[in-house]
């Protein structure tokens, strides 16, 4: 699947090593002028990609995004039931970088660590592109781990788990758990306390957000 086929100099690529390609393009003139050019194994539509349902039989994805899109894209293909085998993304450095949690972890990050393991794969000059960008480029690699480290039943509990505790923090009058109860978790796991620095490893999230969901209290109350 291609996101914003624009001239379709990727997705001619793509249709001479994929046997179907799924490719859409929101522009009605850019979409007329390609239609005609592409071979029979590729099915462009005139539609906006964040409206159209994902495929429900196994798909990867390979698109140079349109950069004002970039979260709403990428929460589209990794949020919900049909996530892809893989997604190679072409998209800005520092975005890139958010969401492999570099150089920290951010909400965006840590929700998707559950679900894909993520990976710079290629740095684009600037005149790779014409027009040239503004900014650095970079191919981004999402892989879907064989099996999740959170159900995807329990995808949006644990955002909403990352997100409140990270606006009101893991212990206090207005979060999630007791200190006794993050101390304990983590004792219990074999992990190690939380850093005097406050920053919280992917794995100690894990194990809180699990220890949230038998003891802790409710969001909202």
């Amino acid at each position: 699947m291609e996101i914003g086929a624009g001239k379709g100099h990727i997705t001619k690529a793509l249709a001479q090593k994929c046997r179907n390609v799924v490719s859409y393009e929101i522009d009605p003139a850019l979409y007329h002028t390609l239609k005609s050019a592409l071979p029979p194994n590729v099915k462009l539509y005139l539609r906006d990609f964040l409206k159209a349902p994902l495929p429900e039989m196994p798909y990867k994805v390979f698109a140079n995004i349109p950069f004002s899109q970039t979260t709403s894209i990428v929460r589209r293909l990794t949020e919900g039931e049909r996530l892809p085998e893989k997604a190679w993304l072409i998209l800005e450095k520092g975005a890139a970088k958010r969401f492999c949690g570099h150089p920290k972890e951010t909400s965006f990050s840590l929700c998707l660590r559950p679900y894909f393991n993520m990976r710079i794969l290629h740095f684009f000059r600037r005149e790779d592109f014409h027009p040239a960008p503004r900014v650095d480029v970079v191919l981004l690699e999402f892989a879907k781990k064989p099996e999740p480290d959170i159900p995807l039943a329990e995808q949006k509990a644990f955002q909403r788990f990352v997100r409140y505790s990270q606006k009101y923090g893991l212990w206090g009058s207005r979060a999630l758990l007791t200190k006794k109860q993050v101390s304990t978790a983590l004792r219990l796991a074999g992990l190690p306390g939380i850093a005097p620095s406050g920053d919280i490893l992917y794995v100690q999230w894990l194990c809180l957000f699990r220890c949230w969901l038998r003891f802790g209290r409710k969001i909202g109350r």
